[in-house]
């Protein structure tokens, strides 16, 4: 154990844990089980304060920073790192008057949709409340809402950060345009998020839930899919799903949630009442703090292996190639419909998602190969536009598969202008 190692224990007023120590292994794993991250320390934050004497700890002893409240979206580049967890800078405050949210860098999605129900307001939630708010804003962020409201990361009204040097910072567009543009969806390359600044949405009614059938039906499902999809409002988001569990025959899901009244969903989902009876129908209103029972995502760390797409059309042939085979070794494959909002202007890396569809592929990587050959089989013969959302980006694939050489090539240049020695290490860096 290096000196430089032990000394980190002073430097920080939060937890730390070194290799050889109990529960050091233990600390360091990602969520994804699949993916080994090795890292010289570990530290729990206990503030922002102490984030800011980590990084002078960092860049003094010359190693690099990665921030993960949990592990969502690691990729296992961490050597030569301290792995800086921010679960403690759990503080979370909502104006409803201002319709802004002030979320702490390890206030989980699930955490910030119970405090905005009360007031009848939401963020941007994904499919998953354990994930940090944080986290999908970095990344850019899709939502149940994206298509009534854009990107997560077009929420974001200002970032409160630790830059390379150690200190505290806020960020705004007004103040410092290129890192907040860099910010609002390329990752933590360029600065640690201690807290956001959210804009909220109005939500005073919510309906919701999955349709879930035996897999028989699949292509009466994907026809009402596509049937609500071509002329839904964007308060209306809607996903297919082919899922095949272990020990359990093959099923198929509609998803959905509408920012309205019941009454309205009900007539936008008709296609799903005229499908033969299902296996098990959720649909009700709902809070929206109660979007992660939609699609029961697990809340726990395990091993899995994923690969997204867009698509730019969702034709008969396309919905051919789609079924004409079993899933398996898959354990889901997923269409998400996006246009609406996420198709308008976005002052973020990614800009206008203008492709119609999301396609996201997940197995459990009992045989990888197997998996992973499944996942470019369907990938390939689809209609793919070559670009992925970098939120769903997986450990071998990098920032030039989710923004186009310009984008990368101003990612660069604002790494250069804010971190120069490179001491944050990000899952996807911007400079490989």
């Amino acid at each position: 154990m290096s000196s430089i190692q032990e000394s980190l224990k002073s430097a920080v007023r939060g937890n730390v844990w070194l290799p050889g120590e109990p529960g050091f292994d233990n600390v360091r794993r990602p969520w994804n089980l699949a993916i080994e991250q090795p890292v010289a320390a570990v530290v729990e934050a206990a503030d922002a304060d102490d984030v800011a004497a980590l990084v002078r700890h960092a860049r003094a002893a010359g190693l690099g920073v990665t921030t993960q409240p949990n592990g969502h979206g690691a990729t296992g580049g961490t050597d030569g790192t301290i792995l800086l967890r921010t679960g403690r800078l759990d503080a979370l405050h909502v104006d409803p008057v201002t319709r802004r949210a002030q979320v702490g860098a390890g206030v989980p999605s699930g955490r910030l949709q119970a405090a905005t129900a009360e007031h009848g307001l939401t963020g941007l939630p994904g499919s998953s409340p354990v994930v940090s708010v944080t986290g999908v804003a970095l990344g850019g962020g899709l939502s149940w809402f994206g298509r009534a409201h854009g990107w997560v990361a077009d929420s974001v009204t200002a970032y409160e950060i630790v830059d390379a040097t150690g200190e505290r910072r806020r960020v705004t567009a007004e103040t410092e345009s290129d890192l907040f543009w860099a910010l609002r969806g390329a990752g933590g390359d360029f600065a640690i998020v201690t807290q956001l600044e959210l804009a909220l949405h109005a939500a005073p009614s919510l309906y919701g839930g999955r349709t879930l059938w035996t897999a028989k039906h699949a292509p009466a499902a994907l026809d009402a899919y596509r049937q609500i999809t071509a002329h839904a409002p964007d308060e209306l988001t809607v996903w297919f799903d082919l899922l095949h569990f272990p020990g359990a025959d093959p099923m198929v899901a509609i998803d959905a949630t509408y920012l309205g009244e019941e009454t309205e969903a009900r007539d936008l989902l008709a296609p799903i009442d005229r499908l033969p009876q299902p296996l098990a129908d959720t649909r009700r209103v709902m809070s929206v703090a109660e979007l992660g029972s939609i699609t029961a995502e697990p809340t726990d760390p395990s091993a899995g292996l994923s690969r997204a797409e867009l698509l730019t059309t969702l034709d008969d042939a396309a919905a051919e190639t789609l079924l004409s085979e079993p899933i398996a070794p898959l354990l889901s494959v997923q269409l998400r419909h996006l246009e609406g909002a996420f198709a308008q202007p976005s002052d973020s890396p990614h800009g206008p998602l203008t492709e119609p569809h999301a396609l996201y592929l997940f197995g459990i990587p009992t045989d990888p190969e197997a998996v992973i050959g499944k996942q470019r089989a369907l990938a390939e013969a689809l209609p793919t536009s070559g670009r992925k959302p970098f939120t769903f980006l997986n450990p071998d694939e990098t920032v030039a598969d989710a923004f186009s050489p310009d984008v990368v090539t101003r990612l660069r240049e604002i790494k250069h202008a804010n971190d120069p020695t490179n001491v944050f290490r990000s899952n996807f860096p911007v400079i490989s």
